[in-house]
This record gives C-alpha cells, structure tokens and sequence, in this order.
C-alpha cells in the first residue's frame, strides 16, 4: 500500500477518505462491553497455568539469572 502525505492532498480529498474509513467503520459488529469483559476474564482463567506472569519463571529456565556474583572484600 502506497504511502500517502496528507499535505499534498486536497481538502475534498481528506475528506473523500474519512468518509472511507467511516463507511467501513459503520459495517464492523458491535459487542457489549459486559460480554467482552466476561469472554476476557474467562480466557485468562484459562490460561493462568501456562502464564509466567502469574506462576513466574523456573530458577533453572531464566536466561537473566544472575551466573555468579562478585565479592569485594
């Protein structure tokens, strides 16, 4: 898709493409947000064993664990 400079077009021609976008905006389906929320909350109770955010990562398995340590004395 070509790349398109917005100051090179003409005033009709900006509105010409909002009222593109509008059109094919208009044609998207609508959920409610209390149906949305629910569906979201269920796919995360679902995933939550799988998910390192909530369980972490293995000692044995994290790439950033420290390798050893350096002692000044």
């Amino acid at each position: 898709m070509p790349v398109i400079n917005l100051d090179d077009l003409t005033d009709k021609d900006k509105a010409q493409m909002v009222l593109d976008q509008k059109k094919i905006e208009v044609k998207l389906e609508r959920w409610l947000t209390s149906k949305c929320c629910e569906e979201i909350k269920e796919y995360i109770t679902a995933c939550e064993e799988d998910d390192i955010l909530f369980k972490g990562i293995a000692e044995e398995k994290n790439p950033f664990k420290e390798k050893g340590g350096c002692v000044i004395c």
